[in-house]
């Protein structure tokens, strides 16, 4: 019984040995593998980091004075901007519900305003934060619901009929059960 050699004769090729012929690719992508593969014994992942996010004090989460807050700030809205109050039951098909959320300062100012979410329907979107902005300075905030900035945030929607009035969701009427 013979055995052959790598190097023996019949084994060679023309050209060189075997090992110049390898693909130059194939050496690269086999010494990633073996390096990935002694890589992965000492493998460790580490999640990305989240950004410090802004907690509400705990008294604000869930709070009965968060919910009376709100209220106070709703009927302040309501009180301001009388003629634009729906009085009543919205109808079954809400022409738009606009989302603000508001930023209300120790004061009663309101710092920042902005549409958290709509329909895109640009005249509903333009009076909830009209009728937001002529409702300041809102009822001062509970100190136990400032933040560290001496801030609270809010959200709240208004309920639009095809008229253009609306309703704040705090004090919304159950809609209409049909469309007329």
């Amino acid at each position: 019984m013979s055995t052959l050699s790598l190097h023996s004769p019949l084994h060679s090729p023309p050209h060189g040995p075997l090992q110049s012929r390898i693909n130059p690719t194939i050496k690269r992508a086999a010494a990633l593998a073996v390096a990935l593969l002694c890589a992965a014994c000492n493998f460790t992942v580490t999640p990305p980091q989240r950004p410090a996010a802004v907690v509400p004090p705990p008294a604000a989460i869930n709070s009965l004075t968060l919910d009376q807050y709100r209220s106070a700030v709703a009927q302040r809205i309501v009180e301001r901007n009388p003629s634009y109050v729906l009085r009543g039951n919205p109808q079954a098909m809400l022409r738009s519900l606009v989302v603000v959320s508001f930023v209300v300062d120790r004061d009663g100012q309101i710092v920042t305003s902005s549409v958290f979410r709509t329909n895109g329907d640009d005249e509903a979107e333009s009076t909830a934060l009209a009728t937001l902005r002529r409702s300041a300075p809102l009822p001062l905030p509970p100190s136990k619901l400032l933040n560290a900035k001496g801030q609270v945030e809010l959200f709240e929607d208004w309920l639009f009929n095809d008229n253009g009035k609306f309703q704040l969701r705090t004090f919304a009427s159950p809609q209409a059960q049909t469309i007329e």
